[in-house]
């Protein structure tokens, strides 16, 4: 929520390059969102992209990954 220049997605993309198994960040301000590739073979943590997020001072609005669709912190 609120991703609205390119220093806002840098600082969001800057967090999620610190969990680990992300090699790729593309954040799209006009859209609002970020996608996050991960290391070939690795299962990102959902929770720990949604308090990446958190991290850099934004609020997680959605979070769609191969484990479900989150709209509120995931447990795991």
């Amino acid at each position: 929520d609120d991703m609205h220049c390119k220093a806002c997605a840098q600082k969001i993309a800057r967090k999620l390059y610190a969990v680990s198994g992300v090699v790729a960040v593309h954040a799209d301000v006009k859209k609002n969102i970020a996608m996050i590739t991960p290391q070939k073979g690795k299962d990102l943590s959902p929770r720990a992209i949604w308090e990446a997020v958190e991290a850099a001072k934004f609020k997680p609005v959605k979070l769609v990954s191969p484990q479900g669709t989150f709209k509120v912190k995931p447990e795991v």
